[in-house]
């Protein structure tokens, strides 16, 4: 069985029981279909499809292995969270808009100004960004001011960690999905405890999903 979570930049591919691969998007075959599959391109790639939120709820229930905890995915497109309370489900959120092209805005600025954020520490500063594309104006406002550009762009960074942070509620602690597992600047930038578990999160929810099928 091939499990997929086709994400908007990146595609998570992986045998029901093998390790996942990763795949740009723009790299698929037009023709490749999953058997059990999520993400924003899920529907139209897949023969049977299961909502991100509840990919993301099951992979976190397999991973984390608690009754309480908050789990937040921070994709190219969005960002989602699901809250557990009492090995419940108690609460979830998928913001489009003030989450918007988050991920894919840290990656085209990284590649343009030739930064690896892979590594760092948290900015001084951060600038008050509600959405990725809109927040970029912030950038180059400062870098013409005579900011530095690695300066900025980690201040943008940290900006979007905050919103990212409230938008989940400002809770004690977070497990982070996602990309941005990777951003080292992303993940010093939140306000709280961070156990980042990496970028196959939904596919680890696919596997126990079809596990009961």
């Amino acid at each position: 069985m091939i499990l997929a979570d086709f994400g908007t930049s990146y595609c998570k591919i992986a045998e029901a029981a093998g390790p996942p691969r990763i795949v740009p998007s723009r790299e698929m075959p037009p023709g490749f279909r999953a058997d059990l599959a999520t993400g924003h391109n899920g529907r139209k790639r897949s023969r049977n499809y299961v909502n991100e939120l509840i990919a993301l709820a099951r992979g976190g229930e397999a991973l984390i292995g608690r009754d309480d905890f908050l789990l937040l995915d921070c994709g190219s497109r969005d960002i989602k969270f699901v809250r557990y309370r009492g090995g419940r489900l108690d609460d979830m959120g998928w913001n489009a808009e003030c989450g918007a092209s988050m991920g894919f805005t840290i990656e085209l600025l990284e590649r343009y100004y030739g930064l690896d954020f892979s590594r760092g520490k948290r900015p001084e500063k951060s600038f008050p960004v509600t959405c990725g594309v809109l927040g970029m104006s912030s950038i180059f406002d400062a870098i013409t001011s005579g900011m530095d550009e690695k300066e900025a762009v980690a201040s943008f960074i940290r900006g979007i960690a905050e919103n990212a942070y409230r938008f989940a509620g400002s809770p004690d602690e977070i497990f982070l999905s996602g990309g941005l597992c990777e951003n080292r600047v992303f993940v010093m930038s939140m306000p709280c405890r961070i156990e980042p578990l990496g970028r196959f999160v939904l596919i680890e929810g696919l596997r126990r999903i079809a596990a009961e099928r």
